[in-house]
């Protein structure tokens, strides 16, 4: 299938896809083509893509916010919150959760009916037996977190008695490690926070009973999450689909076929391909999504996947230290026009919005950066932009002359 400037109706069945094919695909699979269904909100974004990975960076504002604001726009930032973790009335858990965050590409929020398709990665860390934390007494520990959880309701690890000793990671208390190997096995859950506190409850309480009990087994569970995954991409190499919930490249062997994934060509990915049935059904079509985006966003995490299809290399620099940075801290991608053309890394100062350091493709990418940069600022409540530094002395000006111009 050759590549084309305008969308066209994919031949059935599809054995072929171009490289502009494979990335349109990629984008309305991912809610960054075509008119967003806002009926849905927040939660539908969830389900669509399946997982929303969490972090504790917060810039702009933190990941799990920043994904449905890339595809919805200006949602508020309470509503994205409340969308994930109502608080039910009273503090109960009576109200039926939306969302559990488990281990998925990494910690992430899922869709509670996704609550049986882990199953499998719980059972796997009942058998390890541990986590990387080593628990003097698990038994007694275990069972001291869930018999409080039992009496008091669901508690954060602070109400629990189970702050970190030395305030780092491999620091943290018995009471802290026991009730996050019970997160992992499934004894307890959290569909909740607070003040970006986990809320843990128990499982039996917490999760819907007809989503409660691991009845499916291994095999069901990957085919399920790798069938998810496809879906979510639209189309993905055997690499793509096993790093989107971080399986295993035999589980994905194992199930694949049963997945109902179809198998495609794309043009110079140069390994076998596989695409939902669903996105070869009709061309991928509609408005393009101008927006900055979340270094943990669905669309780039996997960044050899990325490289693939936008032909753009990225990284978070977060963990890099100062003077070998090269984009900034917390550089963001640009999306415009469906690829990915620049980046920022953005700030807050009261109420200005300071993109530290610029970089663009050219010329063609000013105007969709100053309008990402005011629709971003608008939506963190700054009422101001200022650039600070560009990697093109030109481009910088015509952003500042663009920005200006919006005001």
């Amino acid at each position: 299938m050759t590549a084309v400037t305008q969308p066209s109706p994919l031949p059935q069945p599809v054995t072929s896809l171009s490289r502009d094919d494979a990335r349109r695909l990629t984008l309305r699979a991912q809610g960054l083509l075509g008119a967003p269904d806002r009926r849905a909100g927040v939660r539908g974004v969830l389900r669509a893509l399946g997982a929303v990975q969490l972090d504790t960076i917060s810039v702009l504002a933190r990941s799990h916010e920043l994904v449905p604001y890339a595809r919805l726009g200006a949602v508020g930032r309470p509503a994205v919150e409340a969308a994930y973790w109502t608080e039910p009335p009273g503090g109960t858990s009576a109200a039926r959760p939306h969302s559990f965050e488990y281990w998925s590409h990494a910690a992430c929020i899922l869709p509670i009916e996704e609550w049986p398709h882990f199953a499998f990665r719980r059972r796997a860390r009942r058998a390890k037996g541990h986590r990387w934390h080593v628990m003097q007494d698990s038994e007694r520990s275990c069972a001291a977190v869930l018999e409080r959880l039992r009496t008091d309701g669901p508690l954060t690890t602070s109400e629990l008695g189970g702050g970190r000793n030395g305030g780092e990671w491999w620091d943290w208390s018995e009471t802290k490690i026991a009730v996050e190997w019970l997160l992992d096995t499934g004894d307890v859950v959290c569909t909740r926070r607070r003040a970006w506190k986990r809320v843990y409850d128990l499982a039996e309480r917490a999760v819907p009973d007809g989503l409660l009990h691991d009845d499916l087994d291994d095999a069901e569970c990957l085919r399920r999450l790798v069938a998810q995954a496809g879906a979510a991409m639209g189309v993905a190499t055997r690499a793509d689909l096993a790093d989107y919930h971080r399986l295993k490249a035999e589980q994905v062997d194992a199930v694949l076929a049963d997945s109902g994934l179809v198998p495609v060509e794309v043009e110079g990915w140069g390994k076998p391909a596989w695409a939902d049935p669903a996105a070869l059904a009709s061309a991928p079509r509609g408005r393009h999504r101008t927006t900055l985006l979340s270094p943990f966003d669905s669309l780039i995490w996997d960044r050899p996947r990325t490289e693939r299809i936008f032909d753009f290399t990225h990284r978070l620099e977060a963990y890099v230290p100062r003077p070998k940075r090269i984009h900034g801290y917390f550089a963001m991608p640009l999306l415009a026009g469906g690829r990915l053309v620049g980046r920022v890394d953005p700030a807050r100062e009261g109420t200005t919005l300071v993109a530290r350091q610029v970089s663009l493709q050219n010329h063609k990418a000013v105007a969709p950066m100053a309008q990402a940069l005011r629709e971003a600022a608008t939506w963190v409540g700054c009422d101001a932009v200022r650039v600070e530094r560009c990697d093109d002395a030109r481009l910088a000006a015509a952003l500042r002359t663009e920005l200006a111009a919006q005001d």
